[in-house]
């Protein structure tokens, strides 16, 4: 069983995630987007519309900032397409990732479950003089 290659749409949206990367570090100018990291980019297979995942320092900002990079996906998108050799650069749609967070609530969840069943691991089923 051969192991799969990494596809079209994913080389694409991995040079997307790193030149928007740039972008936003040298070139926007917009302070409310000082703050923002790219997670990951989703480009779908005809290569026309990518979602970009982003994560923001105060995610009680995290509305908000995806409000303005919507709302300069027209100009990162104009950006792009000077920087990378694509015949078309796909629509952005950016979307904040809750996958962090979600992380964080699990791994606390799961060291809550671990406190609660406390120090005596062995339950009292198991009997070692059989």
């Amino acid at each position: 069983m051969a192991t799969r290659e990494f596809g079209r749409e994913e080389r694409v949206g991995s040079e997307l995630q790193r030149e928007l990367a740039l972008l936003l570090r040298d070139e926007v100018r917009d302070p409310r987007l000082n703050q923002v990291t790219i997670q990951e980019v989703r480009v779908v297979r005809d290569l026309s519309h990518a979602r970009v995942f982003f994560t923001v320092m105060d995610r009680d900002q995290a509305r908000k900032t995806e409000q303005v990079l919507n709302k300069a996906a027209g100009f990162l998108r104009r950006r792009l397409g000077e920087r990378v050799i694509m015949r078309t650069v796909p629509q952005l749609h950016f979307e904040y990732d809750h996958s962090l967070e979600d992380g964080l609530r699990l791994s606390a969840l799961i060291d809550q479950a671990v406190a609660d069943i406390g120090p005596a691991s062995s339950s009292p089923d198991t009997n070692e003089e059989d």
